[in-house]
This record gives C-alpha cells, structure tokens and sequence, in this order.
C-alpha cells in the first residue's frame, strides 16, 4: 500500500541563533490536510531549525504510516544538501544531515523540493505561533 503525504516544513530563530521553532504542515495524497504541528527548539540558528524541522516532518510522517513523501521546504540551501548538490561544512548540520538520512531509510522514497517563501505560508505561521507563545514570557 502507497501512502503518498505532501509535507511542507519551515524552521526559523529570532535572532541567528535565537530562540527557534519548527513548523510541518501535512497533507494526504487528495489534497486534504491531515495535520498542522509546530514544536519549540530552544536557542539554535536558522540553518539548524530547518534541519530540525524535516527531522520533525519525518518523524510526524511515520506515525501517520507514510511511505512515499514529498517534502516542501523554502531554504534553497537546505534542499540542495539533502539532495546533495551541495557540501555541508558545518559539523552541528551534518550531524543533523545524518539523523535525516537515517530516519529516511524507512521510506519507500523522499522527495526534497525548493519552494518561494509565500508558497510556504501555512508551515511558516506554525513557526511564529510556536515562537510567539514561548517568548512573550
């Protein structure tokens, strides 16, 4: 059985680094919105919260059984090194680059796509909920 989920992630920090959140945005193969996430980083840079935030889409992609996915993601930077078009010289995000492969490993097939940022306007709104409620402390 195919179970195709469209994915969109955003990650961002107030500040580089700052205080950052992740937010994954997921559909079903229809089109229909299965579910809307976002989850608090603490201090880490924007890089790194985009990393973290496809570490979440993947990790929400397996409780909901998915095999075949598509993930959307607005950094150019961080679809072109998973898709390995480019080098990763920092070693905090090759280590994440590391955890994604992995948890990678137990799908059918993944797909890193670049999208402009308005495109990404549903998984970015999760980042600045998720950052809006941890810090107006």
């Amino acid at each position: 059985m195919k179970s195709l989920l469209k994915i969109y992630t955003d990650g961002g920090a107030r500040g580089n680094p700052g205080p950052a959140a992740a937010g994954v945005v997921i559909f079903n193969e229809q089109g229909k919105l299965i579910g809307k996430y976002s989850k608090f980083l603490g201090e880490t840079t924007n890089n790194q919260a985009e990393y973290q935030a496809v570490i979440f889409a993947l990790e929400k992609a397996r409780q909901l059984k998915g095999t075949t996915l598509k993930l959307h993601l607005d950094s150019e930077i961080v679809v072109q090194q998973l898709n390995r078009k480019y080098k990763i010289k920092d070693s905090g995000l090759a280590a994440l680059f590391v955890k994604i492969w992995n948890t990678g490993q137990s799908f059918k097939s993944i797909e890193y796509n670049y999208i402009p940022r308005e495109k990404n306007k549903l998984a970015d709104s999760q980042v600045n909920l998720c950052l809006d409620q941890y810090t107006k402390a």
